[in-house]
């Protein structure tokens, strides 16, 4: 491990992930580099330091969870895991934030048995980020932590997002929505219509609850927040990131058929380039886990060096807005 631990920096699970430890040394030689952002790499000191000639600070662990282990045992009986080791770091305040693009469910349980949740946060929930085009990116909540929710857990999701929204893009009053079939309040399962009641008689001045949203308003940036149980939460993400890929490589195939749709995307091309930057999800810098008491990111499994360094960049704004001590006081109020 390192002799002494330098304040201020941000627990990086240098062996989660496709393409650990590669990927995410160089993701964070890139934070550095571009942000100035300090992070403590954790893992196998010999597998890391192939990688780490700037001499990025490490933190042994001889242990890894793999994306097949069970969540929970495998963070009781791999205590010396790097991602175990990133939770204890955060828990023990000797680093500001934890970032881990290895097993999610394991993320989760080591925030949980390792950092804690918020007094009086029923569940937490992963917080992903919906790029727009032209728009700040629209927040949705849970994206899996919680397949079967309550109304009363959907409600407090309602409040987390609505600050995470708030502090991470500058908005005074977000917009939330529940995810649902239909826009009427009348649409919708029992746990939809009971959280919509709820949500209508809620008084609130931190957001506006705007009503009900379907799926395909998803990328229309109706809303700032939108609200949905994990399993729907998940299905809905992994769905968007589907039709996403599949449409951009129908449209390269159709560019390349012939001599003439070629010379079109010559043309094209400059204009759709910037499109899909913005679509990009690796831009976005992972799902924060919401109602735990520290800064938990959860990054893509197969996250490139660039996910990994806008993870860093992400962490370092949310550490320095103080965004956990906003999500208290939001829970504290209601």
């Amino acid at each position: 491990m390192a002799d002494s631990i330098e304040g201020g920096l941000i627990a990086l699970d240098a062996m989660g992930g496709d393409f650990a430890p590669k990927e995410i040394v160089l993701g964070a030689k890139k934070a550095l580099a571009d942000y100035s952002i300090r992070s403590l790499l954790v893992g196998d000191k010999t597998k890391i330091s192939e990688f780490n000639d700037v001499s990025l600070p490490v933190y042994h662990a001889s242990e890894v969870i793999s994306m097949d282990d069970d969540p929970a045992k495998s963070v009781r009986n791999k205590k010396d895991s790097s991602l175990s080791r990133c939770a204890d770091l955060v828990s023990q305040g000797k680093c500001t934030a934890t970032i881990s693009a290895g097993n999610t469910g394991a993320a989760m349980a080591a925030a949980l048995f390792k950092i804690g949740r918020i007094k009086g946060v029923s569940r937490p929930a992963i917080a992903t980020t919906i790029p727009m085009v032209g728009h700040h990116p629209t927040v949705m909540l849970d994206s899996g932590a919680n397949a079967e929710c309550q109304s009363d857990w959907l409600v407090q999701f309602a409040q987390m997002g609505a600050v995470y929204s708030s502090i991470r893009y500058n908005i005074e009053k977000p917009k939330v929505a529940l995810l649902s079939i239909g826009e009427e309040s009348t649409k919708g399962s029992p746990l939809i219509k009971e959280t919509h009641k709820k949500l209508v008689d809620l008084s609130s001045n931190s957001f506006e609850f705007i009503g009900n949203v379907e799926g395909r308003d998803l990328l229309e940036a109706v809303a700032d927040v939108v609200v949905t149980d994990g399993f729907t939460g998940n299905v809905a993400l992994k769905t968007l990131e589907g039709s996403l890929k599949f449409f951009m490589k129908m449209l390269l195939g159709v560019m390349n058929t012939n001599d003439e749709t070629k010379k079109a995307q010559d043309v094209l091309l400059n204009y759709l380039l910037p499109i899909a930057e913005e679509l990009d999800p690796e831009t976005t810098g992972g799902a924060m886990l919401l109602g735990i008491d520290g800064i938990s990111i959860i990054s893509h499994g197969s996250s490139s060096a660039k996910a990994i360094s806008n993870a860093l960049r992400v962490s370092d704004e949310l550490v320095k807005a103080n965004i956990v001590e906003h999500l208290k006081k939001a829970v504290e109020q209601n």
